[in-house]
Parts: structure tokens; C-alpha cells; sequence
């Protein structure tokens, strides 16, 4: 849970607690949508209601904290790939890594999206560190010669969004689209 400057950490039981609430709110909103009852993620959670608004507030607080922590992966698996693979291949890995969870979290994203004011702090942070994270997976791929020069951050994120999509009621087609478009990505020379 982020912490604003001067603040203490959060008790281990605290955080617990925190990370159990963002899971289950994870998962009832992907079961029931995100007017699911508050009272149903505390309990799935296993603990009482009060504990869930201590750490969020209001119902759009937590919504916003599921919206995070799904970009904050996002993001960090383009920089866990950025140091483990070669450029061409971590750009790669990381359109296919969101691919896949898009598909585990079939309109969970589009969903919160919906709820969550585009003109918020929160949703101005995540734009921003997703189409950092990604510009630097594909700007190390560009400057390896292994993707196109005109390729921008707005193509991969936009192409990847397009793959989600289609492959909503046919995930069977995932790996072979993607390789499509990862052939559309690649450099002529």
C-alpha cells in the first residue's frame, strides 16, 4: 500500500489484511462487477467492514486500488523483462504477459475504467507509468534494430488492447494473432 511522505509503514497485520481486501475486491469484481456489496469483500477477506473502510474509505478508493495494483503489474513485469531478455524478445514477452492477463481479468480493467474519473491522479499516474514502462521496452527494441522505427508507445498499447478484444471469445487464437502482430512490428532491414 503506498504511503504518503512522513506517514509510518503499515503493521505486517495491517498490510496483511490490506493485500487480502485487494485480492478479494479483485475477485468479486471480476465475479459480480464493481458494485458488488462491500460487506462481501470484507467477508471474503475475513474481516469485518470496518477494517475494509479503514483502508478504503469509499467504494471509488478501492476501485481505484484494484485499478493500481492491476497497472502496477503491468508495469512491473515490462521492467522484470527489460533486465532478463534481449529487446526484441522482452517486448514480446511483455505485449504476450498482457495479453494474458487481460484475458485472466476479461473487462475487469474496462470495467474500473468506467468508474474511475479519466481526469483523476490516479488514472493520470497509471497512463503515465504504463506508457513509460512500455516505452522502454520498445525504445531498447528500436535501438536493437529488431522493431520498426515508427512504432510508438500509443501503437503497442492500442494493438494490444485490439488483441484483447478479439480474442475475448476465441483465446485458442491468442499466440497465433500475436505472432501476426509481432510480425507487423518487426524491422525490414
Amino acid at each position: 500500500m503506498p504511503t504518503s511522505a512522513g506517514e509510518r509503514p503499515m503493521r505486517a497485520d495491517a498490510r496483511r489484511n490490506y493485500e487480502r481486501l485487494l485480492a478479494e475486491a479483485k475477485g468479486a469484481f471480476l465475479e459480480h462487477g464493481v458494485d458488488v456489496p462491500l460487506e462481501d469483500v470484507a467477508r471474503r477477506a475475513g474481516v469485518g467492514i470496518g477494517t475494509l473502510y479503514r483502508h478504503f474509505p469509499t467504494r471509488l478508493a478501492l476501485q481505484e486500488a484494484v485499478y493500481r495494483d492491476q497497472v502496477d503489474s503491468l508495469v512491473a513485469k515490462a521492467y522484470e523483462l527489460d533486465e532478463a531478455l534481449p529487446p526484441g524478445e522482452a517486448l514480446a514477452a511483455w505485449m504476450r504477459s498482457f495479453v494474458e492477463s487481460a484475458a485472466a481479468r476479461r473487462g475487469l480493467m474496462q470495467t474500473l475504467k468506467a468508474v474511475i474519473d479519466k481526469h483523476s491522479e490516479v488514472f493520470a499516474r497509471c497512463h503515465d507509468e504504463i506508457r513509460e514502462a512500455v516505452g522502454l521496452v520498445l525504445a531498447r527494441a528500436q535501438e536493437a534494430g529488431t522493431v520498426r522505427p515508427d512504432v510508438t508507445v500509443s501503437d503497442v498499447l492500442r494493438l494490444n488492447h485490439a488483441l484483447s478484444v478479439a480474442t475475448e471469445h476465441a483465446p485458442q487464437d491468442t499466440g497465433r494473432l500475436l505472432s501476426f502482430l509481432l510480425d507487423g512490428l518487426r524491422s525490414q532491414s
